[in-house]
């Protein structure tokens, strides 16, 4: 698992956090000359919220980004060790600490806290020089002279990209030469040259690996573009979800329903309340139906909270835009906090859409889609989701171009999908709603 692979720098980076709280911790409650003996729980409760609140702000996040800015990384500590001296006291207050409590205490919390900053400061920034995040193997793509180009650019695109890979130009004497002291991605278009077997088995003889690059991006990016594709889509058709359900799809329908119920009862007050500032805003409708494309390409109608003014589209379907007039002052917010949403999780019921899975898209837009974008049915191999991997990795499309990319990321799903992908996703699309920041 790629993705699995590529958080381990995270998940150090917050056992270090941990391990340094409750170190601190302990030391100055000594200094204080008090004892943790009792307080056991109440200090995995504060290690818990310091890496939740660092979790929701951001600073794990930062070991991903191709460079890190100290400014930006200090900020981010500082306001995650606020937030989480704010959020203690209040704890605090909310127990009516005894005297005994000395964790809750403003002579600990304020020391622990400040003394954190440092600390994960130095965490972060001896995990970007130590081996953990420059492990990975050098690597070098070969591409044709025509590909080499948009090959830099698709490269570049999306969010924390890693440092472009050297790209070597394909010629006929590449073959003859020695072979590259490095790993080797080959572009589609050179996969398709002749003695290219000949050029790998000298690459793997070499004692470095050799793969498509198309595999490199779904390891190093966490997305495929679909254009690097090429004619291996049927690579995808292992995940289709067909009318035999294996058992983890089976597993998958049940945790859908279960949380369906579950979300549709703990946000109903959130619904109501949603309701009636879309009425009180500029009346009826309250919920907006529109014709979705679903799994194996069958439509349904979705379910939405209304965010625009009525009959917003007329006879054209349109994407919305950055400061888009046709939202409302009350659709704005709930387009920010993907609460609009909400009402799909009667479709997730209905099983025209799970919880997690790629966005489903209008069928008119996809007629376009379709014809100016490789391998795009291919997301219409498993049923369509509430939220999904590229809605965690990108902000809505408003074009061919943002289409294509969102289906790079709908293509990394269908071919890593599984319970603990699909948690990462409940995880950061929660974060999403959180931070308010949808669009």
């Amino acid at each position: 698992m790629g993705w699995a692979r590529s958080r381990l720098p995270l998940a150090v980076a917050a056992s270090l956090d941990g391990a340094g709280l409750v170190l601190l911790a302990v030391a100055i409650n000594a200094l204080r000359r008090s004892s943790l003996a009792h307080q056991q729980q109440l200090l995995l409760t504060l290690v818990l919220i310091y890496l939740s609140l660092g979790w929701l702000f951001g600073s794990y996040t930062l070991l991903k980004q191709p460079r890190l800015r100290r400014s930006r990384l200090l900020l981010r500590l500082a306001t995650t060790a606020g937030a989480a001296l704010v959020a203690s006291a209040l704890l605090g207050w909310l127990l009516r600490a005894s005297p005994e409590i000395t964790l809750l205490h403003r002579g600990s919390l304020i020391p622990l806290f400040a003394l954190l900053v440092p600390w994960s400061a130095l965490v972060r920034l001896g995990l970007r020089q130590g081996r953990l995040l420059n492990s990975r193997p050098a690597w070098q793509i070969v591409a044709l002279a025509q590909e080499a180009e948009a090959v830099g650019r698709e490269w570049r695109r999306g969010q924390s990209a890693p440092q472009l890979p050297q790209i070597l130009q394909f010629s006929p004497t590449l073959w003859s030469r020695d072979p590259p002291d490095t790993a080797i991605a080959l572009s589609s278009g050179v996969a398709a040259e002749a003695d290219v077997l000949q050029f790998c088995e000298k690459v793997v003889g070499e004692g470095h690996p050799v793969m498509s690059l198309a595999a490199l991006a779904e390891q190093y990016l966490q997305r495929i573009p679909p254009r690097w594709v090429g004619d291996q889509w049927l690579l995808f058709s292992s995940r289709i979800d067909g009318a035999q359900s294996n058992f983890e799809q089976q597993l998958k329908r049940f945790a859908d329903v279960v949380l369906s119920v579950m979300l549709l009862l703990l946000t109903s007050p959130v619904l109501a309340l949603a309701a009636g500032l879309i009425r009180l805003e500029d009346g009826a409708p309250v919920i907006y139906r529109q014709k979705r494309t679903g799994l194996l390409g069958q439509t349904f109608s979705v379910l939405k909270l209304r965010s625009m003014v009525p009959d917003a589209e007329g006879e054209q379907a349109l994407w919305a835009q950055r400061g888009d007039g046709r939202i409302t002052r009350i659709g704005r917010w709930l387009r920010s906090t993907r609460l609009d949403e909400l009402p799909q999780l009667i479709n997730v019921l209905r099983g025209e859409m799970s919880l997690i899975g790629p966005r489903p898209e209008r069928p008119e837009l996809e007629v376009r889609l379709e014809a100016e974008i490789p391998n795009y049915r291919l997301r219409h191999w498993v049923r369509p989701g509430l939220s999904g991997w590229a809605q965690v990795n990108m902000p809505y499309t408003s074009s061919v171009e943002d289409s294509e990319l969102k289906l790079s990321y709908d293509l990394f799903y269908i071919r890593n999908a599984g319970i603990w992908l699909d948690l990462l996703i409940l995880a950061k699309t929660i974060k999403v709603v959180l931070k308010a920041a949808g669009r």
